[in-house]
């Protein structure tokens, strides 16, 4: 049975740009559904890299993915969001005016939603990992193969072979070389896309011994059901060589999918969202879009300046939520009434 709700405002996408939102919207008495494909709330920061440090975040010297999206909580906690896990958006249907926006959105577990404005959040869509011309792979995927590392314990004195020349290739190389048994890094050539500095890292813990390097190409798997005991490669030259692991961690980057959302009646360009820069708003009067999935001249895909983009957005949204009320900005540090919303006054 279909299930009906109305809001205000509908949040696509659970990640910290869409948590964010809840909150300046929030602080402007405005009431958000929160809508993700994923089963759990954080998006990339939760499902790609939970335990992965992220460094420039304001306040946080250093901050995992994982406690970034518990610390978005806590800070919504007082607003109340409700959360649709699990859940695609199918259509969105029109109802209102320019001046008056209304939609109805249905996802595919068949939710109906009426809200008067929408909040894109969705990083860039839909990201499914690249996986390796490797025949066979399937069987080992999420058994001795990961796209992903959920939980770094689970390989711990594990003997992981790591693919990929990239940050995140180099990034878990150099974490997990602290609780793996071995860790074995291979890329196709001797040179990195990472950070300079994360290169640094692991040319010495090549050089003390406690990485190994190899340049190739993992060719084949070895191991039975599903359990690897080796990857077989190939090196520039043309030999061959087997490099003996249990676990392997493919980073051949993401591919981006837009989904159900390129079919909005949205303006596209190369399959992101423009918008303007006063308040984020798309072709489209009440929709808007913030994070990874919008452009906009100078756009930088940061998290924060995910933030500032979500911050503007509510602004322009009180408008279509209360028309008729004047809105007057306020410090939360200045406002009582704000205090009072958040618990600490």
């Amino acid at each position: 049975m279909s299930q009906s709700i109305t809001t205000d405002v509908l949040i696509v996408g659970a990640g910290p740009v869409g948590l964010f939102s809840v909150f300046e919207l929030g602080l402007l008495d405005i009431k958000a559904h929160i809508i993700d494909i994923l089963p759990k709330i954080g998006g990339q920061c939760a499902e790609l890299y939970p335990e992965k440090p992220i460094y420039d975040i304001p306040g946080f010297p250093s901050v995992t993915g994982q406690a970034l999206i518990d610390n978005l909580m806590q800070q919504i906690e007082p607003f109340g969001p409700e959360f649709h896990l699990s859940e695609m958006v199918q259509s969105v249907e029109s109802l209102g005016t320019e001046a008056a926006p209304l939609f109805r959105v249905t996802t595919d577990a068949g939710t109906v939603f009426e809200a008067k404005a929408l909040v894109i959040a969705a990083g860039g869509g839909s990201f499914q990992p690249k996986k390796p011309p490797i025949p066979g792979i399937e069987a080992y995927e999420e058994k001795s193969v990961f796209y992903s590392v959920r939980r770094m314990e689970d390989l711990r004195d594990r003997d992981v072979l790591i693919v990929g020349g990239g940050d995140s290739a180099l990034d878990w190389t150099l974490n997990l070389q602290k609780i793996a048994r071995r860790v074995t890094l291979m890329h196709r050539r001797d040179e990195f896309r990472a950070a300079p500095h994360s290169v640094e890292q692991m040319r010495s813990l090549v050089a003390d011994g406690k990485v190994d390097l190899r340049i190739g190409q993992v060719t084949g798997l070895i191991g039975d059901n599903g359990m690897l005991s080796a990857a077989s490669c190939r090196a520039n030259d043309g030999s061959t060589f087997d490099v003996s692991c249990n676990a392997m961690l493919p980073f051949f980057g993401l591919t981006m999918k837009l989904g159900p959302i390129a079919d909005w009646g949205l303006a596209l360009d190369e399959n992101l969202i423009p918008v303007d820069t006063e308040k984020f708003e798309t072709s489209t009067a009440g929709i808007f879009a913030i994070g990874d999935i919008n452009t906009y001249p100078g756009k930088l895909k940061l998290i924060l300046s995910g933030f500032h983009e979500g911050a503007l957005a509510a602004q322009r949204v009180y408008r279509y939520i209360h028309p008729d009320k004047r809105l007057t900005f306020q410090y939360t540090t200045s406002s009582s009434s704000l205090q009072k919303k958040l618990g600490v006054a």
